[in-house]
């Protein structure tokens, strides 16, 4: 990067925060700090809603998942137009009627305060971990590859979210979001335009995907019925549905974002925003990182993409081996590109025979392509167990330092740091309220002024904000990045949806059953994720089911007299 990359990013971050402090300056009261001026329209919604879920691990993992595994993962994404229609339908309404600040507060109301606080405890747990995952992910790559100090990346990012989401509270955070989603936006679809330029002459559009199809890079569909199977459709139509209900319907980070709305009309049109435009979004970066495996069949890439952990081991001890397995890289790379040429000869002439030959002489380079990958990976962390990171989560930002010109390398790098800093506010700005709100107000402070549970939402936002970093400066994590968000959200937003299930659907169950019955259903996930090597999505249907089913059989053993009064009533 340069001064003018510098200049871009250091100018558009700042620039937006200050305008956000500045623009909401004065809210005292707790109604508007929690949920906004009440003249949210439905785009200003629908992007904060979108920019929430979309962090920097999106726009930074997702094209290196779509990189090594194609399109495949987009399945995930197949339930959630289906969830954002019952939440618009079935969950919203309610929220606005009963006029609460969180989502947990309606479990307070169905059930009785340990429910409430069960909820709100889940969430807080949840989302708090992942809020640390949200700062570390672009933190450990950028950091890496750009030779930042990764302690400082994290702090300073972390510091300057805090500092305009605690002082402008929720009218900041959707404010925000809704310009660094645009800085997102245009940095994403002006690296899509540079790469299709970027591709050797001659190899057309239609091209690119005929070679990544021999590559199974462009299976968007898999109609497997194996459980271990991660991405298929009836993980994504199923499990995918049950993860989106519970993070879109349950989590406070989200109900937020919608509960600001100007209207009911206002808030159901920005979700039915994100109906429309959330898979074609998903699709349009996974494809990114398609169209970057092909071009990197024709450009020669590292050996490895975490430049930087190759480099050290490269010059500490295991040089000989990675400097041979490198070389093999090379050769086989060289021999690749060769027959893709072949092939593409073969393909423009109408050859059928020798497009078939060079294919197959392609695919068998490749796979020794890949091994020489493989192995170097495991030198490297035989070498270095630290060196964890999936090495698939530095493909996009290597690709930008590397192809791009500057100026558009600082939009990018804007762009993850936008990404990151959007749903950063959105995390903390929901755990800020939930605090204060399901546990401050309802527990240790019931009767106080609302300038004094503003200044108790803004330590407790401050307070996850610090304990987001600190969770950010020891994390290491294994798997690709936009995974392991997945992952730690699945353990626990099953029995979180049951919780809103029951209460929704289930009349006569009352808190003391879902109560002990969604501990018991929680306990069963976490045992069931160390044990069984199923898709992670499976955890959010087996998470709601159970606790769901668990509730039935206590209440019908405990019968009506165990329902509870605040059941009773609602009953």
């Amino acid at each position: 990067m340069n001064w003018i990359d510098y200049l871009i990013l250091v100018g558009s971050l700042l620039g937006i925060a200050a305008y956000a402090i500045w623009s909401t300056r004065g809210r005292h009261d707790l109604r508007s700090y929690l949920k906004g001026s009440g003249e949210t329209k439905w785009l200003t919604i629908g992007l904060s809603v979108m920019a929430t879920q979309a962090s920097a691990i999106t726009f930074l993992s997702t094209p290196g998942q779509g990189y090594e595994s194609g399109l495949g993962f987009v399945q995930n994404y197949f339930g959630a137009p289906v969830a954002l229609i019952i939440i618009a339908a079935v969950f919203l309404p309610i929220y606005r009627r009963l006029k609460v600040y969180t989502a947990y507060e309606y479990l307070g109301h169905r059930f009785d305060p340990k429910t409430r606080l069960l909820g709100a405890g889940l969430f807080l747990v949840q989302r708090g971990l992942g809020a640390g995952i949200t700062i570390y992910a672009p933190a450990i790559v950028l950091s890496t590859v750009m030779g930042w100090r990764l302690d400082v990346t994290i702090v300073c990012s972390g510091l300057l979210v805090v500092l305009y989401t605690v002082l402008g509270g929720c009218d900041a955070v959707s404010l925000t979001q809704k310009y660094q989603i645009g800085v997102i936006f245009a940095g994403m679809l002006a690296a899509f335009i540079v790469l299709l330029a970027r591709l050797p002459a001659g190899l057309t559009f239609t091209d690119s995907l005929a070679l990544a199809g021999g590559f199974h890079r462009v299976n968007a569909v898999d109609f497997s019925l194996n459980p271990d199977r991660r991405y298929t459709i009836w993980t994504g139509m199923l499990g995918g549905l049950f993860l989106a209900l519970s993070y879109f319907g349950t989590d406070q980070s989200q109900v937020q974002r919608y509960l600001c709305g100007a209207s009911l009309r206002e808030s159901r049109l920005g979700l039915m925003f994100n109906a429309v435009f959330k898979i074609p979004m998903q699709f349009f970066i996974l494809l990114l990182g398609v169209l970057i495996f092909v071009f990197y069949q024709f450009e020669r890439p590292p050996v490895y993409f975490n430049r930087s952990a190759w480099d050290y081991q490269a010059a500490h001890g295991s040089g000989g081996r990675l400097r041979a397995l490198e070389a093999d890289f090379n050769e086989a790379h060289a021999a690749e590109r060769t027959d893709l040429r072949s092939w593409l000869e073969a393909r423009h002439a109408g050859n059928a025979a020798a497009e078939s030959a060079a294919r197959g002489a392609a695919a068998a380079a490749h796979e020794r392509v890949e091994a020489a990958r493989a192995e170097t990976g495991k030198v490297l962390r035989a070498a270095n167990p630290r060196t964890t990171a999936n090495d698939d989560d530095y493909v996009f930002i290597t690709f930008i330092l590397d192809h791009l010109p500057h100026g558009l390398i600082g939009l990018l790098v804007t762009a993850f740091f936008a990404a990151a800093l959007s749903s950063k506010a959105g995390e903390l700005n929901a755990l800020g309220s939930t605090t204060t709100v399901d546990i401050y107000r309802h527990i240790v402070k019931r009767e106080a002024s609302d300038a004094h549970y503003v200044a108790a939402s803004k330590w407790f936002t401050a307070l996850w904000g610090l304990v987001a970093i600190a969770f950010a400066l020891f994390a290491n994590l294994a798997e690709n990045l936009i995974q392991a968000v997945n992952i730690l959200g699945s353990i626990f937003y099953g029995v979180v949806l049951g919780l809103f299930l029951v209460a929704f659907f289930l009349r006569r169950i009352g808190g003391t059953a879902v109560f002990w019955r969604a501990l018991a259903a929680q306990a069963l996930v976490f045992a069931l994720y160390s044990a069984l090597p199923i898709s992670y999505l499976w955890y959010n249907v087996i998470g709601c089911a159970a606790c769901m089913a668990f509730s039935i059989i206590l209440q019908a053993v405990i019968g009506p007299g165990g329902k509870g009064p605040a059941a009773a009533a609602a009953a």
